[in-house]
């Protein structure tokens, strides 16, 4: 897949046309949202946390999304454990370390996840970005205290020790592989008064990984397919909750000229 509107196209016309199993221990807030964005877009989600089927329900995904919104002790285990059984599979896992730097426990939990079984993608916001290598970095909730370019030489850092994808998203979304560093300008403001689309976009993370090879790749066609049906789906709605709406209708019928007319990308 090449990082242009023909080449993110030709990987949602992969996903409608095989269906990739996209594994997602995520939360609660976010688990209707991100369902439903990886059915609209052509992925067969499954939504699944308990650790006694971790090892089966890893087996018939294509990618494994870890999402640590709501988190709970036996939620842990299951994420510890799906992601053994993602790295003996060669599968691509991606971590949304939801509100690192809120609390301690989140913050640990996320950094014992990446030392443990390092992912293939790691998608946050800025503040959730610098939290895991600053402690003293501070998350509003699971909102960002800092711009997405204040996160940038971390996200670096993150990247190269390793060796993985970390995306930061924000006004501009960063996917940063170590020194190559690709922006996307895409995206809607009204976009952040919708719960759950940082955890959505983590989501459709997974979906393009399940269908690209190269994860850099993949995540700057996830985040920008994100931005650009959430302009779209902008401009059609009236507030926050008739753009969830949009968005989930926008992805489904998403052609290569919505994408070629308004990607703003950058390498």
């Amino acid at each position: 897949m090449s990082i242009d509107a023909k080449g993110i196209y030709q990987a949602i016309e992969e996903m409608r046309a095989k269906a990739p199993v996209v594994h997602n221990i995520t939360n609660y807030v976010a688990m209707n949202n991100s369902a439903n964005a990886l059915l609209a877009i052509g992925a067969s989600p499954v939504m699944a946390h308990a650790e006694e089927e971790m090892e089966e329900m890893v087996g018939i995904a294509s990618a494994l999304v870890i999402n640590i919104g709501t988190l709970s002790e036996a939620w842990i285990s299951s994420m510890f454990e799906a992601a053994h059984q993602a790295r003996i599979r060669g599968i691509p896992i991606v971590l949304d370390p939801v509100g690192a730097g809120a609390t301690s426990y989140r913050t640990q939990t996320a950094k014992e996840l990446i030392s443990s079984e390092p992912p293939t993608i790691i998608r946050g916001n800025a503040s959730e970005i610098m939290a895991l290598v600053d402690e003293k970095t501070k998350t509003k909730g699971v909102d960002s205290a800092a711009s997405s370019h204040d996160a940038l030489a971390i996200a670096r850092k993150i990247s190269a020790d390793n060796n993985c994808v970390v995306c930061i998203s924000g006004e501009t979304d960063y996917v940063v592989q170590k020194d190559k560093v690709i922006k996307i300008y895409n995206g809607h403001p009204l976009m952040t008064r919708v719960t759950g689309l940082g955890c959505t976009a983590s989501a459709l993370c997974g979906a393009f990984a399940a269908v690209e090879n190269d994860a850099h790749v993949a995540v700057a066609g996830a985040m920008a397919v994100m931005g650009i049906a959430g302009e779209m789906a902008a401009q059609k709605a009236a507030g926050p909750g008739s753009l969830q709406m949009h968005f989930l209708d926008i992805l489904y019928h998403l052609s290569q000229d919505d994408i070629s007319q308004r990607l703003k990308i950058e390498e």
